[in-house]
């Protein structure tokens, strides 16, 4: 007759023989996995199967990771099949508990096959979410706790630990075998390397031709530990103070002091137990014994320790005081490159970028660099420690219920912690994406503050300003309440396992199994472990938020740069200044070319001249030349030497750049003209300023060369700027300056007072000039005549006029104009102004 369990015996008791029932505890666990893969996981696929639309192939990810799932999956219910197999063998027989949870078992995998199946098939379209289903990660979790249980049973024969025959020899390898497949399976399914990294709504309005990997600039749906290793391995420079003995040296002590800390937890509330049991040892035998030594050695251990966790103590304090320099060196370090890595980006990548959103990230992607580095060293890594002390320490000091007491406590403590924190991940990204839209748009309006008053926009600008507002605040409304709904989780987990322990605790000691001390050991210590790991969660929020807001300073640091030196580059020899286009073609996109096959030549001090219609390609040349891009084809050469092949910073050393929109810091004007040669005297700046003709100018300023010119210089008039800017490249002495329309936005008399100090700028130098203006360049040396990217007529202002081309059509346009405006401003001046003109 086929029994239940091994010897005829009951399911019960639970425990029994110093371990749990193996017919018992399989028969339950069995039977909860299947009840929540039937219930769970037959909700899920009632809802897929009724709402979910299939994805199509292309939009799933490569199949390698999903195989890996499947592969595992099946070892798994290939291995219960084995165990049958194998108890049949050497048993000669099987017990009815053995089947009845093989069969639960490999049900409920199957069911768990069929799921992981249909959540890499379809999708739900309302659904948002990153990662398998809740149901398939609560079985992958309850599979391994279950399997972690049999360390519990260590010292009961019913088990197979001591190997002692080939039918435990053969148990105890299937058990290892199903313990790694199922710790593999729990860690690949967070990553969920079978789904895709992106809602479908956002995948389905994409080119059904590019090819669908995980999205690496996707801030909403991946998870904030996505690429640890990778972020981990860029900020590690930063982390070790390499080359700072000093430094290396207090990291040292500061690792040494947290190692100290967790010994002296430990001490603390084993020497309050010796302290309660000496004292009610005396009090029961009448003597007067005092343990004053015990109680000095302990308060000295709490000096050191300080509060429940360490947080008023001497240790706690050194820690802090030595590691100010290690941070701050972090700090100075990641900003300074940061910073660096800006500068060195390409003009496109600035143009494309919005200044309040840039420095936004920079503040909070350092600030979360040095969070990342204290919560973990000074915080999780301790917590993590305090709890696996803690554990041994129970199982030697008690007994092993109560070290499982503490492992089931902390394990599902870390667990929720996770689960949950993962789930709101997605809230604290939105609403930092929030935050830099409300910042970029307060910075965009007061920027602009000029235009929102010509347009009397400011009640527009302060909707805009409020709208977003409200969208942050509706998103840190989701972030919050997701976080309350984290921390009484925890605290209901927290709470069990103190009321468990505790009852534990009190009935050994009224079975005067354990003393009153060792009640007041376990308090005192549970008490001391969870004070940190009521944090836990707050430092593991933490780390993942300044994960995330790591990303997009990582995103800055990892973007390229369009424009770099070539590894052999040389430092430019300027011996003439003769300027070459050879063939020269560039776009920005390549739909649409901006110069086509342009060649042309400047000699050594001479002047020549871009005209044309806007989107010409003119400022392109000049952007070309100082090298803010590469060119698609041809070549630029300066006295022979090719620009690709020159350091950058020689190069624009020797181009001095006249800009039309002159832009100045907000400084005094003495800063905004030395700006041009830092290392010159107050006089060489004062005789700048003169040859640019605004030296008067400026010491009729109240305060003169000390006044503030304001944001981007708008203290200053148009002609006022245009004069410091000149003043600043007079002051660089370059040999080659380029013009890009430096006077087109100034009226007609402040034009031609600045086309002299122009004129002293460009004496003797190559110049090439891009003019608005004809009257400006009629005595340049050749004027090149551009359209549509090409070069459509050469030569000097004579020639080109009796071309009778476009040129000269350009010119009689503005003779016109000027006739206009003369006539609008003189209506009694004759005719004879055409001839002098």
């Amino acid at each position: 007759m086929l029994s239940y369990c091994a010897y005829n015996s009951s399911v019960l008791p639970a425990w029994t023989q110093n371990g749990f029932s193996i017919c018992f505890l399989d028969t339950v666990t069995s039977s909860i996995l299947l009840a929540g893969m039937v219930l769970g996981g037959g909700a899920q696929l009632l809802v897929y199967w009724m709402w979910a639309i299939r994805l199509e192939q292309q939009f799933q990810p490569q199949p390698k990771g999903f195989r890996i799932q499947i592969i595992l999956s099946s070892l798994i219910i290939i291995q219960y099949i084995m165990r049958i197999g194998f108890a049949t063998h050497y048993a000669g027989h099987l017990h009815g508990y053995n089947e009845l949870s093989t069969i639960f078992y490999i049900l409920s995998w199957m069911i768990s096959l069929a799921l992981l199946w249909t959540e890499r098939s379809k999708t739900l379209m309302s659904y948002s979410g990153r990662g398998h289903g809740i149901v398939l990660l609560i079985f992958w979790t309850c599979a391994l706790v279950n399997e972690t249980l049999a360390f519990v049973s260590w010292h009961s024969p019913q088990w197979w630990w001591k190997l002692s025959n080939k039918d435990q020899k053969t148990a105890f390898g299937l058990w290892v075998c199903r313990y790694v497949l199922i710790f593999l399976l729990f860690v690949i399914g967070f990553r969920a390397p079978a789904l895709p990294r992106r809602n479908y709504n956002l995948m389905v309005n994409e080119d059904r031709n590019e090819e669908l990997t995980p999205h690496p600039k996707d801030n909403v749906q991946r998870s904030a530990w996505a690429g640890f290793w990778h972020k981990t391995k860029l900020i590690w420079p930063y982390i070790w103070p390499k080359g700072h003995s000093i430094l290396q040296v207090k990291v040292i002590i500061c690792l040494l002091i947290l190692i100290t800390g967790r010994v002296a937890n430990v001490y603390v509330p084993v020497l309050y137990k010796n302290i309660v049991d000496k004292l009610t040892e005396d009090s029961e035998e009448g003597a007067t014994i005092n343990p004053w030594k015990l109680i000095v050695t302990y308060v000295a251990i709490k000096f050191l320790q300080g509060g429940g966790f360490g947080g008023l103590g001497l240790l706690n304090n050194l820690r802090s005081f030595l590691w100010i320099n290690v941070q701050q060196y972090t700090a100075k370090s990641i900003m300074v490159r940061l910073f660096a890595h800006l500068h060195g980006l390409s003009l496109h990548w600035h143009l494309n970028r919005k200044t309040g959103e840039v420095l936004r990230i920079m503040d909070r992607g350092t600030t979360s660099i040095n969070s990342i580095l204290s919560y973990i060293i000074f915080n999780i890594a301790p917590t993590i420690a305090d709890i696996l002390i803690a554990i041994v320490f129970f199982v030697t000091s008690f007994n092993a219920w109560f070290g499982l007491i503490v492992f089931v406590a902390m394990t599902a403590y870390v667990a929720a912690t996770i689960v949950i924190t993962e789930w709101r991940t997605k809230f604290r990204r939105e609403m930092n994406l929030k935050d830099n839209q409300t910042k970029q748009k307060a910075v965009d309006s007061l920027l602009n503050f000029e235009t929102v008053k010509y347009y009397g926009n400011e009640d527009f600008e302060v909707d805009r300003y409020n709208t977003a507002i409200t969208e942050y605040q509706s998103s840190e409304w989701k972030s919050l309440s997701s976080l309350c709904v984290l921390n009484m989780s925890q605290n209901i987990i927290i709470i069990i396992g103190l009321l468990v322990g505790s009852l534990l605790c009190a009935y050994l000691v009224s079975k005067h199994e354990l003393k009153v001390g060792d009640y007041v050991l376990f308090s005192t210590y549970i008490m001391q472990l969870y004070a940190p790991l009521n944090f836990f969660g707050t430092y593991y929020r933490m780390i993942q938020q300044a994960f995330i807001d790591m990303e997009n300073m990582i995103d800055l640091m990892e973007a390229k740069q369009d424009v770099c030196d070539d590894p052999n580059a040389k430092t430019l020899i300027l011996t003439k200044g003769k300027v070459e286009f050879r063939d020269v073609s560039f776009h920005y996109n390549s739909k649409r070319k901006i110069l086509k096959n342009i060649s042309f030549t400047v000699n050594a001090g001479e002047t020549v001249a871009l005209v044309g219609p806007s989107g010409a390609g003119k400022s392109t040349i000049i952007r070309l030349l100082f090298r803010f891009y590469d060119l698609n084809g041809g070549d630029i050469l300066i006295d022979g030497q090719d620009i690709k092949k020159i350091t950058q910073s020689s190069l624009r050393k020797v181009i001095g750049v006249v800009p039309q929109d002159t832009v100045l810091f907000n400084n005094d004007i003495h800063y905004n003209i030395r700006y041009g040669s830092v290392k010159s005297s107050d006089q060489d700046v004062e005789d700048a300023a003169v040859a640019a003709d605004i030296h008067h100018k400026i010491q009729h300023f109240p305060e003169g060369y000390a006044t503030v010119v304001g944001e981007r210089g708008l203290k200053l008039s148009g002609g006022e700027k245009q004069r410091v800017a000149i003043a600043r490249t007079v002051l660089k002495s370059p040999e080659i300056v380029l013009l890009d329309e430096a006077t087109s936005a100034l009226d007609t008399k402040t034009e031609r007072n600045i086309q002299a100090s122009l004129n002293n700028v460009c004496n003797n130098r190559t110049t090439i000039v891009v003019a608005h203006r004809l009257s400006t360049i009629i005595n340049a040396d050749t004027i090149l005549v551009l359209q549509d990217g090409m070069i459509v007529e050469r030569g000097r202002h004579d020639e080109l006029l009796e071309m009778g081309g476009i040129y000269e059509s350009m010119w009689q346009s503005q003779l016109s104009a000027d006739d206009e405006m003369g006539d609008q401003l003189n209506p009694d001046v004759n005719g004879s102004n055409k001839k002098d003109k």
